[in-house]
């Protein structure tokens, strides 16, 4: 079996222009305000050549505040099961959004919690 790389990162608040602030200032990232409406959505490249990238969203309240990393995987719903097959629980199940990125939320046996996803297919 391969290894699976941590290929993005989601700070979920209710307040994105403080966290937008606090990591600009902390780490020198800077952010593109994505996607429409319904929510905030705040990339940046964090990681520079070496790390990866992520995005603040905003929740607008509608859900706690949280950091997660995501995996990024060839079968979302397959990774589920054997999440739950190795002590895991799956918080939020498979889902594919308008664009075809398909992502999952997980809880690993202590709690913590974790995000995979597939990339959209390649468009061509």
């Amino acid at each position: 079996m391969s290894t699976t790389p941590i290929t993005w990162f989601e700070i979920g608040t209710d307040r994105p222009e403080e966290a937008e602030r606090f990591y600009g200032e902390l780490f020198g990232w800077t952010f593109e305000e994505q996607g429409g409406p319904g929510g905030s959505y705040r990339v940046t490249g964090a990681g520079g050549d070496t790390g990866i990238g992520g995005a603040i969203r905003g929740t607008d309240g509608t859900s706690p505040n949280y950091a997660v990393f995501y995996a990024e995987v060839a079968d979302v719903a397959g990774t589920c099961r054997r999440a739950e097959a190795a002590g895991g629980k799956v918080l939020v199940p498979a889902r594919t959004a308008p664009s075809g990125l398909t992502l999952a939320h997980l809880l690993d046996p202590a709690g913590n919690h974790l995000g995979v996803f597939t990339p959209p297919p390649a468009q061509g």
